[in-house]
């Protein structure tokens, strides 16, 4: 909305700032956040009034968990108000990476949503069945991927071939894979995969939002440096008109996420459910697949990725041989039985995302 104010400048020059996306992600970071902060409290007094019980707690946890029985779940729903409200104001709604991006995220959301329902409504760990989850989050990103392929401008600067069907490599400037229409169904599983892998990791308190709020500045950095013809040729990546737009989405998450933050810090008011971290990853994967960098979100995201290994691991392992190679999965609570306190695992967790978000910038000079 605030974009269309630059319309204007020429008459008001002032008023030429809202053009920049560094001005429009810094102001949709800061609305994010007051919108959180703001509403927040309303929300959780809510939600706490509605679940009673609040977020059941897995019977085969670790049991430091049991004391915070009772905490309500569904906190996501605080985040997502930020950042529609924040994207709607301060976003170029002519972009339809925008509207494929806030698309996923609000139909993971959704799915998310109904999952905590069920869970807190039958005061149990489990939700609806994953099968018919896992076909409606692929069904959604599916339908996303198909959007970016043929509505999104994806000619590379680079070969000036086009680029929307082909899977781009780092740390190779000339290197990509042509998949046709099969890049649909590699997309939407970056998608869904993502979506499933934040999910996984939402296990402590701050655990997974922090790791969020990297990946989001890492692809806020990359998207914008994508969508600018200038940068990435001088960077030599692959230039896709229009993605910049994306870094205002990732402002917001960063700012929506601070104000989570704030009431999920231990001990946690909230707790972010699958509302939260399964649109949080289905978001993610999604910018992956618009800026072309699918495999970079892998080097990003390393510790959704080892949190998800963790669980394919000791589930196949367990079939196979009836043995358990973590003493609990995700990983997280493999470190909780070890000894290690939960503010431990938590930090320690949230500096091995850092590393692995550096390493993953790397691979856009390294080439």
């Amino acid at each position: 909305m605030f974009y269309y104010l630059s319309e204007f400048g020429d008459t008001i020059p002032l008023l030429n700032v809202f053009r920049y996306i560094t001005f429009r992600t810094g102001g949709a970071l800061l609305t994010s956040a007051l919108i959180v902060f703001l509403f927040g409290p309303a929300i959780i007094r809510s939600l706490r009034g509605r679940q009673k019980k609040g977020q059941p707690i897995r019977a085969d946890g670790p049991a430091t968990h049991f004391k915070k029985a009772g905490t309500p779940t569904m906190g996501g729903l605080m985040i997502l108000c930020g950042i529609f409200g924040s994207t709607l104001l301060w976003a170029d709604l002519s972009s339809v990476y925008i509207w494929c991006v806030l698309m996923v995220t609000a139909a993971f959301g959704g799915i998310g949503f109904y999952d905590d329902y069920l869970k807190v409504t039958k005061s149990s760990d489990k939700g609806f069945s994953g099968r018919m989850r896992l076909l409606l989050e692929f069904i959604v990103a599916a339908f996303a991927c198909f959007m970016i392929m043929t509505w999104g401008d994806q000619t590379s600067t680079i070969t000036n071939t086009d680029m929307s069907s082909a899977l781009t490599f780092p740390f190779f400037k000339n290197l990509f894979l042509e998949l046709g229409w099969f890049f649909i169904v590699f997309g939407a599983f970056v998608v869904v995969a993502s979506g499933n892998a934040v999910n996984l990791t939402d296990g402590l308190d701050g655990l997974a939002i922090v790791p969020v709020m990297i990946a989001a500045a890492s692809f806020g950095a990359i998207a914008y440096l994508a969508g600018n013809k200038v940068f990435a040729d001088y960077l030599q990546i692959h230039f896709v008109l229009g993605t910049g737009e994306l870094a205002i989405i990732c402002g917001a998450v960063i700012g929506a996420g601070l104000g989570f933050l704030w009431f999920n810090a231990p001990p946690a008011a909230i707790f972010m459910g699958d509302t939260g971290s399964l649109a949080m990853g289905g978001m993610l994967g999604t910018i992956a697949v618009a800026t072309k960098h699918e495999i970079v979100l892998m080097i990003i995201g390393g510790l959704f990725v080892m949190e998800a290994l963790s669980v394919i691991i000791q589930v196949g392992s367990f079939k196979l041989t009836g043995k358990r190679v973590f003493k609990m999965a995700p990983i997280h609570h493999h470190f909780e039985q070890l000894g290690w306190t939960e503010s431990q695992v938590v930090i320690r967790f949230w500096i091995i995302s850092i590393m692995f978000a550096l390493l993953g910038l790397a691979t856009l000079k390294l080439r």
